[in-house]
């Protein structure tokens, strides 16, 4: 049964965090892994304790001496049809402890949480241009892509892509195994190639390379290809980088991810 009590819980080495101080040092964390530095990007101990006793999570990594290097939070949600889950705002790792599987560690003390809540699906968005951050949230974890949304955050270039976690589908997260791509390279960014059953589609493994004009257009295109490929029911189900220029993401008809 779902409770409200902030008892710890520990997952891979991460635990729920407790304390005011906890709190504290997770919000400078986050600040500092993102570079915020502006007031409206700042979390605060009250936020993260009333999220933690009222449906959501707010856990925590920490090394051998007790030092904070990484942080997740997320909130009890549903979407317009109903459907309720547990959203993972955040996820953040000190760049000395980065590469390590923090992050993983963290996603897990988050499902751990969430199955307490008695939330059976945990949702999170990414940059769909980011590669690394699309083969660990597809190929790592296990996550679906269910929908593109444009400008998530109210303003431009914040793009994002809605993925979905089934929590009861395994007690730990297991590596999706691909088909070989096809040959694609930057005159396919952007674009759907159907092949082995599925279709693929490829984006930039460096974006920060295009100018912001550049950037805009593929994402114009990322969108209309993303959103065609989830209206016929597809959803995403890894990706995989091909060479120093190009990522592919699979997609496939939801009734074959099983």
């Amino acid at each position: 049964m779902p409770h409200s009590s902030m008892a710890a819980g520990v997952a891979h080495g991460c635990r729920e965090l407790t304390r005011y101080t906890e709190f504290r040092e997770a919000a400078a964390l986050y600040a500092r892994v993102f570079a915020y530095t502006e007031n409206e990007y700042a979390l605060n101990a009250n936020l993260l304790t009333a999220l933690a006793r009222n449906g959501g999570s707010a856990v925590g990594a920490f090394a051998d001496d007790g030092e904070l290097i990484g942080f997740a939070y997320g909130f009890a949600g549903c979407d317009t049809t109903g459907a309720s889950f547990h959203y993972s705002q955040a996820a953040a790792v000190d760049a000395a402890h980065q590469g390590r599987g923090v992050g993983q560690a963290l996603k897990l003390a988050q499902r751990a949480v969430a199955l307490r809540w008695g939330q059976r699906t945990m949702r999170w968005t990414f940059d769909p241009l980011l590669s690394r951050n699309a083969h660990f949230n597809l190929s790592s974890l296990g996550a679906v892509g269910i929908a593109y949304e444009r400008d998530y955050y109210a303003r431009p270039d914040t793009d994002r892509l809605v993925v979905s976690w089934d929590l009861d589908a395994a007690d730990r997260p297991t590596r999706r195994s691909l088909p070989v791509p096809p040959v694609l390279g930057p005159d396919d960014w952007g674009r759907a190639v159907a092949a082995d059953g599925g279709t693929w589609i490829a984006i930039p493994t460096r974006p920060g390379a295009l100018d912001a004009e550049e950037r805009a257009v593929l994402r114009r295109d990322l969108e209309r290809t993303m959103t065609a490929a989830f209206r016929r029911g597809d959803v995403l189900v890894g990706a995989t980088r091909l060479d120093d220029e190009t990522a592919v993401y699979r997609a496939t008809p939801r009734e074959g991810t099983a």
